[in-house]
């Protein structure tokens, strides 16, 4: 039975996670996408927030033709929706687009207008939550950027996690990266990243809910400003 036909139990896959968090901590990342492919097959997915393809394109040299999936919240720059676009177009990735269960018009007329200054985690966990455990209920793991040095609340990722939460393997293959790696891998192979990058913005998200951050900053401090609020529920 290969990879893509394997059914596994939740404690079969926990298993398995913890046991290759510990074998892949030193792997590259390229070399942690290469067993996700052999492991999972059609079973796994990359997700993407289109502030840059650097994933994305990872994971297109160990599977080509790979799920991305993205969430439009319906509150993204233009920016955003049109790194999407481009990188559907001329990487080998198949691009999934998931959208709430409810258009902003319909949100604001259910809980009011601005939902997203009044009421930020409710926000995202109508429009960015919900909508990715409906989109991974297909998948056995799914793999993200995060990175240790974005943020405190980030500096314990492991390569490859359980994610509780959603019952499924979790990969971020890049969680030993710096910004300096990330800068130095778009450049050597040309990777499509959020012109926003270029704009003081070091973190992109909801147009809303996202400002330029400021020198001395870190990455995320451009998310949420001004507010205890430093995720959006997805990954904690």
């Amino acid at each position: 039975m290969t990879a893509v036909q394997e059914e596994r139990t939740t404690e079969d896959l926990k298993a398995l996670a913890e046991r290759a968090g510990r074998e892949l901590e030193d792997a590259t990342a390229l070399e942690i996408l290469q067993w996700a492919a052999e492991t999972f097959g059609n079973r796994f997915c990359v997700t993407s927030s289109m502030e840059d393809a650097v994933v994305a394109h990872l994971a297109s040299r160990a599977l080509p033709g790979v799920d991305v999936v993205f969430l439009d919240t319906g509150y993204h720059f233009p920016e955003t929706i049109g790194t999407r676009d481009a990188v559907e177009a001329v990487m080998d990735v198949n691009v999934i687009t998931l959208t709430p269960r409810q258009t902003v018009a319909e949100q604001d007329a259910e809980y009011g207008p601005k939902l997203h200054d009044r009421d930020p985690d409710l926000c995202c966990a109508l429009r960015k939550v919900k909508p990715l455990e409906e989109g991974l209920k297909g998948y056995q793991a799914w793999a993200t950027g995060l990175r240790r040095d974005e943020s405190e609340t980030r500096a314990n990722t492991p390569v490859v996690g359980w994610d509780e939460k959603r019952g499924k393997v979790k990969i971020s293959p890049i969680a030993k990266w710096s910004q300096e790696d990330v800068q130095t891998y778009v450049t050597e192979h040309g990777v499509l990243t959020n012109p926003l990058l270029m704009d003081g913005y070091a973190s992109v998200g909801c147009a809303p809910c996202t400002r330029r951050v400021l020198e001395g900053e870190d990455a995320r401090a451009g998310r949420w400003a001004g507010r205890s609020k430093t995720e959006c529920g997805l990954h904690g």
